[in-house]
């Protein structure tokens, strides 16, 4: 259902650079904006996927996700409090969430998502985590709680990282900075196709 390659991109012009590249499976993580920005930028986002046959994951804004009939809406542990997912799920989303330790798993999984997050993996400079590395170790353990349920493997991946991540049993390799701060975002971008779908 999800791909190997999940790139988290912070604008939609961010997402109109990689999914012609081949990302079939992108997250709009977009921060401080207000809500007319916000909105053209998920409906600029999704009719790029559209075309592409990719699909688009909103990050946090779940209401504008159902308004702009989107397909897939991504909740960290936080916005999973406030928000109705009865209402999401209703409106038809698939839905993502967040986890980093034993309770927000459980927390998580109460919502009964169509793919769990698990990070950070490595350590990250992005943010300041209250959490440890999770480490590999941790996706087998996080694989066989979840059952069948997707797991994305998130936090510091580099493409040999995403490879070690998908052979200790994630399902999908999600990437920021690798990306977005690589001088050449577009050919990293296909290193990272390369190979996450090889290896998965």
């Amino acid at each position: 259902m999800i791909d190997p390659f999940y790139p988290v991109v912070p604008d939609a012009g961010w997402v109109a650079r990689l999914v012609p590249a081949g990302a079939r499976f992108i997250q709009l993580r977009i921060k401080d904006q207000p809500e007319d920005e916000l909105r053209r930028q998920v409906r600029e986002a999704k009719a790029v996927c559209e075309a592409h046959g990719a699909d688009l994951i909103v990050n946090d804004y779940w209401r504008i996700a159902i308004d702009e009939k989107c397909r897939w809406v991504h909740l960290g542990q936080e916005d999973l409090v406030d928000a109705d997912v009865r209402a999401i799920r209703r409106a038809g989303l698939l839905l993502g969430v967040s986890t980093h330790d034993h309770a927000e798993l459980e927390k998580g999984l109460a919502a009964d998502p169509d793919y769990v997050a698990l990070g950070p993996i490595y350590p990250t400079l992005l943010k300041k985590m209250p959490w440890a590395p999770q480490g590999l170790e941790r996706i087998a353990e996080w694989k066989k709680m979840i059952g069948n349920k997707p797991l994305v493997a998130i936090g510091g991946l580099t493409v040999e990282r995403a490879r070690l991540c998908l052979a200790a049993g994630a399902d999908s390799a999600a990437v920021v900075g690798d990306i977005v701060n690589h001088a050449d975002p577009l050919g990293q971008t296909r290193a990272w196709i390369a190979a996450t779908r090889v290896a998965a």
